[in-house]
């Protein structure tokens, strides 16, 4: 089966070197998604301390990525990157399921 997320180098590479100036008690990242945003739905990191019971767990490339339950069905087949750019550097979602993107970027919806 395929996972859920795939990450690029760089969104591992990011994640590690995160995850190493993080607190201790943290083992991973979660990704989640809410309702927001000129587009309706937003894609929401933040660290995790424990496994949720309906987590979805991604282990890749030496990190550990928790996929909230209910966002599953929105992250199916998606690309998780991270860009670096001159003034931002950000992590990226490239996800087949997008129907359309608001123009920030910020927010998406599916059908």
């Amino acid at each position: 089966m395929n996972p859920i997320i795939k990450l690029s180098d760089n969104a591992a590479s990011r994640i590690k070197e995160i995850m190493s100036s993080a607190q201790k008690d943290l083992i991973g990242v979660r990704v989640s998604v809410k309702s927001g945003g000129c587009a309706g739905m937003s894609y929401v990191m933040e660290y995790s301390k424990e496994i949720n019971p309906n987590d979805e767990v991604i282990e890749e490339k030496g990190v550990k990525v928790f996929i909230d339950s209910a966002a599953v069905m929105y992250l199916l087949g998606t690309e998780m990157d991270y860009k670096k750019e001159e003034f931002s550097s950000t992590f990226v979602f490239n996800n087949p399921n997008e129907t359309e993107r608001c123009g920030c970027g910020e927010s998406f919806k599916t059908d």
